[in-house]
């Protein structure tokens, strides 16, 4: 086993080094503010209110997103203890499991998702400032297109989304600390603006009763069941990526308790409150439009008023700036860093980041409920959930919450295993995802369905769970028996000074 110090290792870097335990200073209320500030954002709102447009009343979408973000809270908790424990970020973490080197096929999986959802705030800020920019320039519609057909973007607002990623990539040469300020903006904003919406909602919709006797467009229990249950998946899904890297929060926390409650407090109420905006105000606009507007920048574009959409586009492009910055940059740079730490550094991942969420066209992924919840959040929820699974079964079934943090830093350490590449954690990985090709492959539409068993097909409606399940299962039974030291110590010497 390597005596070298860490430093010294290709696999360091300042970025993925373990917190110091006199640097971790977040206490409950830290993690509580965290998540009631990344649940307040637009996608949240489209959450609850695709639901609606999917067919679901009002408390069938509720319960939905409170029973999915319950769901997912265990993983984030279980996670986030290696996070709390050693201080280390998730890509080191998940050296544990995968290898030191294989440890990037999960960061990567991860960092691709993170960039898909960059690429959808992006496109909302950029749509929401499309939108004012008409009001008072409506030649922007007619701008010649040129775009091809097949990529349903037109140059309007394609120049307004490239615009405001430019704004987003300037904050990434800036650094972290410049998006204090927009985010406490969106602190104070964005509550009060999502209860303006909801008073409208209310008023425009005569009074609250009409809105919530919505009723479900569901003509038979078995066609609600079968949009229910992808919809649950597709709710856990929205977090799946933090319930992954929750160890880059938790490594600051000052003990166990603090991230356990902080999230338990913060997740759940507050992506349900907010969620339950999202689900009267959509169900309002049948009511006041004849039609299911789920969209909260469309809904925006039809009041009247230019001031009015105007200042409501700036906060939604501020908010949207603030939330794309702090969940969506922080973590996929962590992960492309750890390709190579000694050349990878947090702007130049957070640059990375930026670019695949264009090329990912973001403003398909989110051009109707359906491919918002089926295809998105489903489709990279089956390749996550495999990862959890594998990660929380090596951490409490096999090494008992006990790791040597100087060996997650050594190429030629403990969790090397062969060419620093877990092949177990691999096979089990490709076992958890395999079950989920079928029904992938149908909903984008690569296959015809009738070609392939229903059941089979219907695996796909529990994308994230199968996964979480098959590849936790297989990895602990092909990892039982395998010698895993198990020191008495938390941290081992090389570090025990700095951490101490």
């Amino acid at each position: 086993m390597s005596t070298a110090s860490p430093k010294s290792s290709l696999l360091y870097s300042e970025d993925l080094a373990p917190v110091p335990v006199h640097k971790r200073t977040w206490t409950t209320w830290n993690y509580a503010a965290l998540w009631i500030s990344m649940s307040l954002c637009i996608p949240t709102y489209m959450l609850a209110s695709s639901l609606i447009g999917g067919g679901m009343n009002w408390w069938q979408a509720i319960l939905t997103i409170f029973l999915g973000n319950t769901i997912v809270l265990i993983p984030m908790i279980l996670n986030g203890h290696a996070g709390a424990k050693y201080g280390i970020p998730f890509p080191v973490f998940a050296r544990a499991s995968f290898g030191v080197r294989g440890a990037n096929i999960p960061a990567l999986l991860r960092a691709i998702v993170a960039c898909g959802w960059f690429g959808i705030q992006a496109w909302i800020g950029g749509y929401a400032t499309y939108l004012m920019v008409r009001l008072w320039i409506p030649a922007i519609d007619s701008l010649p297109q040129v775009f091809p057909t097949s990529w349903t973007l037109q140059t309007g607002p394609a120049i307004c989304f490239f615009l405001f990623w430019l704004l987003n990539m300037f904050v990434v040469y800036l650094g972290v600390e410049s998006i204090k300020k927009l985010l406490l903006f969106k602190a104070f904003f964005l509550p009060v603006a999502a209860l303006a919406l909801l008073f409208w909602a209310i008023s425009a919709g005569k009074g609250l009763g009409p809105i919530l006797n919505q009723p479900s467009k569901f003509a038979t229990h078995n066609a609600f069941w079968n949009f229910f249950f992808p919809a649950l998946t597709g709710m856990v899904g929205f977090w799946a990526t933090l319930s992954l890297n929750i160890p880059d929060f938790t490594r600051y926390a000052k003990s166990q308790k603090a991230q356990i409650n902080g999230q338990i407090i913060g997740l759940p109420p507050s992506m349900t409150l907010f969620s339950f905006i999202g689900v009267v105000v959509t169900s309002a606009t049948v009511i006041i439009y004849g039609e299911t507007i789920w969209d909260p920048l469309v809904l925006a574009g039809r009041f009247e008023g230019k001031l009015l959409v105007s200042v409501a586009m700036i906060a939604v492009a501020i908010s949207t700036l603030a939330t794309n910055i702090a969940a969506n940059i922080v973590s996929p740079a962590n992960d492309f860093a750890n390709l190579a730490p000694q050349k990878i550094n947090f702007r130049t991942g957070g640059y990375i980041t930026g670019i695949i969420g264009i090329l990912i066209f973001p403003w398909k992924l989110i051009a109707d409920p359906s491919g918002y919840i089926f295809t998105w959040l489903v489709g990279y929820s089956s390749l996550l959930g495999p990862i959890g699974g594998i990660m929380i079964a090596d951490y409490y079934f096999i090494r008992k919450q006990q790791l040597v943090v100087d060996e997650l830093y050594q190429l030629d350490g403990l969790y090397t295993f062969t060419r620093g590449l877990n092949y177990k954690a691999v096979i089990a990985l490709l076992l958890g995802i395999l079950p989920n090709v079928p029904g992938f492959l149908a909903t984008v539409q690569l296959v015809y369905p009738d070609s392939i068993w229903s059941w089979v097909l219907n695996i796909y409606h529990y994308a994230w769970f199968a996964g979480f399940l098959v590849s936790g299962l297989v990895y602990y039974l092909l990892m039982k028996g395998t010698p895993v030291t198990r020191p008495t110590v938390h941290v081992s010497k090389n570090f025990s000074t700095e951490l101490g």
